[in-house]
């Protein structure tokens, strides 16, 4: 498992990173969350993913229990904070950040996190104000470094302009081969600011695995007929992209790899991409992802790649589900 520095921080993560969004907070048992955490132990992986809002708590109580009883300086740990905890817990205030990180803390059962992340961005709030109190976060010692999820490249800038704040030194937008859309701004906005990638959905939520075929049911066991994990695969399922997928199989067998392989190699390819975040319901899938680490492809797959996607390919700007434009100040 080769590592990456997660921007201009000193934290080295793993290329291969597990989450915990759609599985861990309630999608699979609590056997299974622990057998693909020990699996991701024993892959070489050593970057775990959460939020606050997973579960409502439940994924970061999970870990909580699974984690502490490894020794903390041997796993890098993120977790975010914004979405709704309560009908009034929400968001990035100064109130809110301060009340969210210490029970997250308490949930994740140790004294700090390594990174944490604002999972949107919040429009109601000054900016200042959210900057101003995640640097007090750092400076308590309750978190390493600073990152955000699914911000606009204005509102990257906004951030960083803040006087006399810490930066950030992460960016965890949605990125596969289908889903293109931070390479038309945020990519560039973060390179020139020395933040890093941690993709999620780099496996297009299993579709880019080949499991889906067109006109077909999704098999039974899958995360498309799942109720609680199948929340955002649907604008993946459409016959179109699912025919495109089905030729990028010749593709990876050509080379010598699974579609798993071929699909979180290409993720990797770019290198502002510290880590592709992964979900796992079994510990074999933990260990085929951990797999495409090192991976590099040709310059001839990456075009065939291309060829293949033409047509359903989202490459312009597009804003996540839940996200805001534009900016507040004092």
């Amino acid at each position: 498992m080769r590592l990456r520095r997660l921007g201009d921080s000193d934290v080295e993560v793993s290329e291969i990173s597990l989450g915990s969004w759609l599985t861990y907070s309630g999608g699979v048992g609590r056997e299974q969350a622990e057998a693909c955490t020990e699996a991701a132990f024993d892959a070489g992986i050593n970057f775990f993913d959460t939020s606050n809002v997973y579960g409502t708590g439940a994924a970061e109580e999970a870990w909580g229990e699974i984690l502490s009883r490894h020794e903390r300086s041997s796993y890098i740990l993120a977790t975010k904070v914004y979405f709704p905890m309560s009908r009034r817990d929400r968001g990035l205030s100064a109130k809110q950040i301060h009340k969210q990180i210490d029970a997250s803390l308490a949930r994740l059962q140790t004294d700090y996190v390594d990174l944490y992340q604002c999972h949107r961005f919040d429009t109601e709030t000054p900016i200042e104000e959210t900057m101003e109190a995640l640097t007090e976060v750092v400076e308590a010692g309750k978190a390493r470094a600073l990152g955000f999820s699914e911000w606009t490249s204005e509102q990257i800038r906004a951030g960083l302009e803040v006087p006399n704040t810490i930066k950030f030194v992460s960016s965890q937008p949605q990125y596969n081969m289908i889903w293109r859309a931070p390479e038309a701004e945020v990519f560039d906005v973060c390179r020139e600011n020395g933040i890093s990638q941690i993709v999620w959905s780099p496996l297009a939520q299993g579709v880019l695995t080949g499991k889906y075929s067109p006109g077909e049911a999704p098999p039974p066991d899958s995360r498309a007929t799942s109720e609680e994990m199948g929340v955002a695969i649907g604008r993946y399922m459409d016959d179109d992209v699912l025919e495109a997928v089905q030729r990028l199989v010749p593709i990876a067998e050509g080379a010598g790899l699974t579609m798993v392989q071929l699909a979180l190699a290409w993720v990797l390819r770019r290198e502002e991409v510290a880590s592709a975040i992964i979900g796992a319901s079994r510990p074999e899938q933990v260990h085929d992802n951990a797999s495409a680490s090192g991976i590099e492809l040709e310059d001839s797959i990456l075009e065939a790649i291309d060829e293949t996607l033409a047509g359903i390919v989202v490459a312009e700007p597009r804003r996540a589900n839940f996200a805001g434009e534009g900016v507040k100040h004092r």
